[in-house]
């Protein structure tokens, strides 16, 4: 009487850590379940391990991209692989993992509640636990009442793909659940389901994230893509969530709090690629990289060098010995 859970796995040259990933589905409490892993053209043994898993488990099925796909993309592509019958739906990264109970946990807590849409939980990050901030023993809120409030500078509960599960509808509605254009698409799409369902949280451990130098989690962080797209949120979503006055107030503290990080980011020596990125995403969001701001925020630095030399000398040459080449 378990209803259907469809996990999939997106994956592109993952073999150093996509066994432990099977592995810990096969662990479940939950036995009714049906994965399927999508190997993005990988060129390492990822295929031969995923088929392996599969001969072993007819619950595990390979879907193998006949071309290659670019991340948000093969994301989206991932969700299309789940099954008609199935009523909810899980994406793990293949770097990632889950805890024994993480399906059971998640499914009792979205059954008891019809008006949950997307179930979260907390997840470590190595060893930091992730994803704090909702009142205990309260499992289940309201989903406008929790954007709101994350647009607001409340708690960001929402994590990352592996930490969510969905109904299965509620992907299966959108063409592309995922914005493939963003690299934080899956916050983006726990705005929009959110608009007309809750949220609810299992007070638990249940996931486990691991980072690479390579993954899209290290892109976000050097270049700070988060406050950027926080921006792209707030346009997008923040009239469905928030009053006039407060989206007006919060678009002028991230934008301010952008030009900051660009002054930094001059003043630290960052490479070109860097500038043409932040050009570029500006230019998407209908704006461009204002020189007015940046000079302002800037000077504000200065100001700030004055007063505390030493930190500000320190970060100068941090940054200068991360990028200096090696050997010198």
């Amino acid at each position: 009487m378990q209803p259907l859970v469809s996990i999939v796995t997106p994956v592109y040259n993952g073999e150093q850590f996509l066994a432990e990933c099977i592995e810990s589905v096969l662990r479940q409490t939950y036995q009714n379940w049906d994965y399927t892993i999508v190997n993005n053209c990988s060129t390492d043994r990822t295929l031969e391990i995923a088929q392996r898993f599969a001969s072993r488990d007819p619950r595990i099925r390979v879907h193998d991209n006949r071309d290659f796909l670019p991340m948000m993309r093969n994301l989206n592509n991932a969700f299309r692989q789940i099954s008609p019958q199935a009523k909810y739906c899980k994406m793990i990264l293949a770097d990632d993992w889950i805890f024994p109970e993480c399906l059971e946990r998640m499914v009792a807590l979205a059954e008891g509640n019809p008006s949950v849409a997307i179930v979260g939980a907390y997840g470590l990050d190595g060893r930091r636990l992730m994803w704090e901030g909702l009142p205990y023993p309260s499992p289940c809120v309201s989903g406008k009442a929790l954007c709101r409030a994350t647009f607001l500078g409340g708690p960001y509960v929402f994590g990352m793909p592996t930490s969510l599960l969905y109904r299965a509808d509620v992907v299966r509605c959108r063409e592309s659940f995922y914005d493939e254009s963003n690299v934080h698409g899956d916050y983006l799409a726990c705005l929009d389901v959110l608009q007309n369902a809750d949220f609810a949280f299992v007070h638990q451990v249940l996931t486990f994230r691991r980072r690479r130098s390579e993954s899209a989690t290290s892109f976000s962080l050097d270049y700070n893509t988060y406050v950027l797209e926080t921006l792209t949120a707030l346009q997008r979503y923040g009239p469905a969530y928030l009053s006039p006055q407060e989206l007006k107030r919060c678009l002028k503290a991230w934008r301010s709090e952008y030009y900051h990080f660009l002054a930094k980011s001059a003043f630290r020596l960052r490479e070109r690629k860097f500038w043409d990125h932040h050009r570029n995403r500006l230019k998407e969001l209908g704006t461009s990289l204002s020189w007015f701001r940046l000079s302002v925020a800037a000077m504000l630095e200065i100001l700030t060098g004055l007063f505390h030399p030493r930190a500000s000398l320190e970060a100068v040459w941090s940054s200068w010995r991360r990028r200096r080449p090696s050997g010198t």
